[in-house]
């Protein structure tokens, strides 16, 4: 069919006639978007219609300011910008500070990678100040980016972790803690990588799978209670463990209140197990166990 006659059928019908463009255009529409509203200031005109009294303050969890935004940067934000927007709209002063978080290592790192071997030539200042320049690179990049998703922030004074107010504020808290007595010194082992020169996080450690030896250990009963004599001869809890090294350390052995415990007895001994587990017991250490006594966890 011709574009004359495609056209003609058309034109012969009631549509509803839009100015609302069909298409979103947004690498030309978004920027235009984010200029009108600086020019009409709309945050600050959205946060000062509202009585400072009713007001709502949203610090931002800062984001590393290492790179490109992704999908968690987008969701984040977003559900923030639905809440501060709402906030507005409901008649409180809601403001939204932006963030960013510009110490650690994915800024370290991404200086290390880009200057190589000329890293050990380096003393630890220049070192700090190209990783300074490399968050603050960041900072305006994830910045404009926010932007553009629409988010509405005080975005012309954020806080950054550089900032020597920033920093100050953090020395003034710890000088607050050691007033208080809450800090201490010690020791601890940590893990450590060779190859990044730095501590690990314990989220960061992966462990190979293996199979775990596991034992079962008795833990004899030697004061009587109300269900235990220990005065008719030797009784034990039994627990089951692939952490044995561990037993040093242990202090007490719980009872899950819902589960049914058994006082059973074999070869003249007598043990106490969970009812669920006997054929498992029996089964490891190919005794037969007859049931003498039942009870509740509780």
């Amino acid at each position: 069919m011709s574009q004359q006659n495609v056209n003609k059928y058309k034109d012969s019908i009631n549509l509803p006639k839009t100015e609302f463009p069909m298409r979103g255009n947004l690498p030309e529409n978004e920027p235009k978007r984010i200029s009108e509203w600086d020019q009409q200031n709309i945050y600050k005109k959205m946060v000062g219609n509202h009585d400072s009294k009713n007001s709502f303050v949203m610090p931002d969890g800062p984001p590393y300011a290492n790179g490109n935004i992704h999908l968690g940067h987008v969701l984040n934000k977003v559900l923030k910008d639905i809440v501060i927007k709402y906030k507005n709209l409901s008649g409180k002063k809601a403001v939204f500070i932006p963030g960013w978080d510009c110490h650690g290592l994915p800024i370290e790192l991404n200086v290390t990678k880009k200057l190589g071997k000329k890293r050990h030539e380096m003393s630890d200042t220049q070192v700090r100040e190209l990783c300074r320049q490399e968050a603050l690179k960041w900072v305006e990049t994830q910045k404009e980016q926010f932007r553009r998703l629409g988010v509405l922030a005080d975005w012309e004074n954020p806080y950054l972790t550089l900032q020597a107010s920033y920093e100050a504020t953090e020395i003034r808290v710890l000088a607050d803690i050691l007033d208080n007595g809450i800090l201490v010194r010690g020791e601890k082992p940590v893990y450590w990588c060779p190859a990044l020169q730095t501590a690990l996080a314990a989220a960061e450690i992966e462990y190979h799978d293996h199979k775990s030896p596991s034992v079962y250990v008795k833990f004899y009963v030697e004061e009587k209670t109300e269900l235990i004599d220990p005065s008719h001869g030797p009784i034990a809890f039994v627990i089951w463990t692939t952490t044995p090294w561990t037993l040093p350390a242990n202090y007490a052995i719980a009872l899950h209140p819902d589960f049914e415990y058994g006082i059973y007895e074999s070869e003249g001994e007598r043990l106490i197990f969970a009812k669920e587990l006997k054929e498992n017991i029996e089964k490891a250490s190919g005794k037969v166990f007859t049931e003498l006594k039942t009870f509740k966890g509780s």
